[in-house]
């Protein structure tokens, strides 16, 4: 006599499978803002710290962009870009940190949250003068 194997093996793949997040694409409103994050990055005169060696400000958002590039589907907003992409090391876990002229060394992350709120207020006082 044939035993016959209930399919809960394959219902659970499929439950898997659509219960699975899905990459999400990021708006143009979050595209953009994350743009402009990254040019002042490269625009800033910071030594960023990525698991113990110094870079310059070009080469971290370099390497911040080539992050998002291969991270995208991870990110759904710049909250989560700078969270989940930008702040720490996916090779290590350590976290970056950032040294600016006349500034102490802090974690990047922290930097990157409160340059994007002053890039926000900027963005809202010009589109209310």
């Amino acid at each position: 006599m044939i035993k016959r194997q209930p399919l809960l093996l394959p219902l659970a793949f499929v439950v898997l499978l659509n219960s699975s997040p899905c990459p999400a694409d990021i708006s143009a409103e979050t595209s953009a803002e994350i743009d402009e994050l990254l040019n002042q990055v490269q625009q800033s005169d910071c030594v960023f710290i990525r698991n113990g060696s110094e870079h310059d400000a070009g080469d971290a958002a370099d390497h911040m962009r080539l992050k998002l590039k291969r991270g995208k589907k991870y990110v759904n907003s710049t909250e989560q870009f700078i969270d989940r992409l930008a702040s720490e090391s996916s090779w290590s876990g350590k976290p970056y940190t950032i040294r600016c002229p006349g500034h102490e060394e802090e974690l990047t992350g922290q930097w990157l949250h409160e340059l994007l709120e002053a890039i926000r207020a900027d963005n809202q006082a010009a589109s209310n003068p």
